[in-house]
């Protein structure tokens, strides 16, 4: 087995990993974390749950607080209040076992332009105490995973900025972290370099890595992410599941999706009809005709469902509108910096 996967069965379910048999507890939680840099908050009361075994996204606009809270979680920063603890020891009482048991990526980091890909990778490789054999496999494998090997011995100077993002993310996992903490691992890359990262993130976390990730990429992160957390301004304004911020609507009224094979005549004035409905409309046309159904926001599936069903209407797909990430970052964050 290639050092940098794990033997462990990492399963997120209700908030518990089950690893190998056993309960275990978060990836990460943050619990009531503060932080000034002299006069200015930058990070006020934070607390979140990173689940073992996710891809957890971090998003805020610029100078929410992001990269301070990486830096505290990776034990580069000491919190002037509250806890961290990673795999449940604390960044406070623990930082040595916690660096062996991470991999951070900065936003900005510095390489070794002259080292070829195998030397850099070799080099870092030894500074986590990696024997000569265990290198070369690790390293090997990791070109593999991160598709260089066809690079091994090109000179970092050299590399495209995507390939030396890769190079860097395999760096991060030399020693075989269990979490990886990464800050904007996609930023300056093109359309295809994000496309392939994305996928070598899916593929660590089927490989049983925590994945604990800020961007300014909503909408792939909406498609990578089990759960998100925004922060905003140092202060957290959601943290959870991706399906429930996508459920979560601004308001008192929900919006639901009713799709049908054939128009019926007269429709729309027939939904407005029900006790439950405050406004239909027809919105588009797409292998059949689409109604937007508006109700109070307690409204469940199934009290509307049980007064749709008597119509008796062609109905191919029924549904609550989610709310996207980005509509969602707007509604949560405000405009400009601190």
């Amino acid at each position: 087995m290639p050092p940098f996967q794990s033997d462990r069965t990492h399963t997120a379910e209700d908030g518990v990993m089950v690893s190998a048999g056993r309960e275990t507890v978060p990836a990460i939680v943050v619990n009531e974390v503060s932080h000034s840099f002299r006069a200015t908050q930058v990070l006020n009361r934070v607390s979140f749950c990173v689940l073992p075994g996710s891809i957890h996204g971090f998003v805020g606009p610029n100078g929410a607080g992001k990269t301070t809270t990486l830096r505290t979680i990776c034990t580069l920063l000491r919190p002037a209040r509250g806890e961290i603890k990673v795999f449940g020891k604390s960044t406070q009482v623990a930082p040595e076992e916690i660096r062996r048991r991470i991999g951070y990526m900065p936003d900005h980091f510095s390489m070794y332009r002259q080292m070829t890909v195998f030397e850099y990778l070799d080099f870092f490789a030894a500074a986590y105490g990696l024997e000569l054999g265990e290198r070369d496999r690790a390293i090997s494998d990791l070109l593999d995973l991160t598709d260089m090997a066809g690079r091994r011995d090109s000179l970092i100077g050299g590399l495209s900025r995507g390939m030396q993002q890769r190079v860097g993310l395999a760096r991060v996992l030399v020693h075989d972290p269990d979490l990886l903490l990464l800050d904007e691992p996609a930023s300056g890359l093109d359309p295809r370099a994000r496309i392939e990262l994305a996928g070598i993130l899916r593929e660590l976390r089927r490989m049983g890595k925590t994945i604990f990730i800020s961007s300014h990429i909503l909408s792939e992160l909406a498609e990578l992410c089990d759960a998100v957390t925004i922060i905003d301004r140092g202060e957290i304004r959601f943290s959870g599941p991706m399906r429930i911020l996508e459920q979560q609507q601004q308001g008192t009224a929900a919006v639901w999706n009713l799709q049908l094979s054939k128009l019926v005549d007269g429709l729309r004035e027939k939904l407005e009809t029900l006790s439950v409905v405050t406004t239909a409309m027809e919105v588009e046309f797409s292998d059949g005709y689409v109604f937007q159904l508006v109700t109070d926001m307690g409204v469940t599936a199934s009290q509307l469902l049980r007064e749709l069903l008597p119509m008796d209407l062609p109905i191919i797909s029924f549904g609550r509108e989610k709310r996207h990430l980005n509509e969602a970052f707007m509604d949560l964050t405000t405009e400009g910096v601190r």
